[in-house]
């Protein structure tokens, strides 16, 4: 059952949205191809499928009576959608994924436990991955999800930055025989990276791969995800200031943390000071910034605003950013 091609990843890589647009319509564009590359890939939501942006198109819901179609409307069961997944992984004629927003994922916790634990490739798609989901409130922002699930032994989980990154973490996804992968999806636009960095898309697959910037730098800033823009229009503002500044995409840091130290110490230098970035909690990324390093991040709940007023509340601008930078460089 459940056959994918070697080459997926290459395949929706070269097919990668390039707009303007959140990860979360990115998710589902890159899902449509994936559609069609695997037949065996079916999958639905926690009854949250416009939102999530995850029905494969030219195809029914299975119903009662139907089980032609790929598309499953799993209830508002996030537990049971996840063993389901695994009872279908166990089954082995489908590939399925299952989708909620990121701060639901704490309802599923344990079949993917149970998915990590047992080696069930599941894919869960979670969108809606910050305090930037706005209006909602505190309640549905997640701030510790992300790292409650890079806790999970075995978990891969990726946090792309724009349509590129999104494909990238689709393909890895199905790739992954043996081992289950999530995905967190802004709800947000995000703009499309402008990759500065010579060279083809190979780093990307090593979970963390350089973007802009050059060999011998004063400072490092990683980010992930909607995060990365920030780190990139802060190295436009230092590189004026006359420093040389790398940025390092970090899409998914188990599968970084899995590479080679040649690899990982190309990227983060003996002795350059590193800043990280992320909307969400700050502590776990002292394993990349190190003691000295400057972990920007958010150690509170969220806040009931728009995107654009909590970014502002909670120091997320690109003028905010480059100014904690400034004052930890000195």
């Amino acid at each position: 059952g459940g056959r994918v091609p070697a080459d997926i990843v290459d395949q929706l890589l070269a097919a990668a949205p390039e707009e303007a647009a959140a990860t979360r319509a990115h998710g589902g564009a890159v899902l449509q191809l994936a559609a069609e590359l695997v037949p065996a890939l079916v999958g639905g939501s926690a009854d949250l499928a416009p939102s999530t942006k995850t029905m494969i198109k030219d195809s029914p819901a299975i119903a009662a009576d139907d089980f032609s179609g790929r598309n499953i409307h799993f209830g508002i069961r996030e537990h049971a959608m996840g063993a389901i997944e695994n009872g279908m992984l166990y089954h082995g004629a489908f590939r399925p994924y299952g989708a909620t927003f990121l701060v639901f994922a704490d309802y599923m916790r344990p079949p993917i436990r149970l998915a990590a634990l047992s080696g069930l490739p599941a894919i869960y798609i979670f969108t809606h991955d910050s305090i930037f989901v706005g209006e909602d409130g505190p309640t549905h922002e997640p701030v510790e999800h992300a790292f409650s699930l890079r806790l999970i032994p075995g978990l891969h989980v990726y946090r792309p930055a724009d349509g590129k990154e999104t494909a990238l973490a689709w393909g890895m996804a199905l790739a992954r025989a043996n081992a289950p992968t999530a995905l967190l999806l802004s709800r947000q636009k995000l703009p499309p990276v402008e990759r500065k960095v010579s060279g083809d898309l190979a780093d990307m697959k090593r979970g963390a791969y350089l973007v802009a910037g050059a060999e011998k730098p004063d400072a490092i800033l990683a980010a992930t995800g909607s995060e990365l823009e920030l780190a990139l229009a802060a190295r436009e503002a230092l590189v004026e200031d006359g420093k040389k500044v790398n940025v390092v995409s970090i899409p998914c840091l188990e599968l970084f943390e899995e590479q080679d130290p040649v690899y990982r110490q190309r990227l983060f230098p003996q002795g350059v000071p590193v800043a990280t970035i992320e909307a969400g909690l700050s502590g776990p990324w002292r394993g990349i910034a190190g003691p000295d390093g400057l972990t920007i991040g958010i150690d509170t709940f969220g806040a009931s605003a728009p995107a654009s007023v909590n970014a502002e509340k909670f120091g997320f601008t690109p003028e905010a950013v480059t100014e904690k930078i400034r004052d930890w460089l000195g």
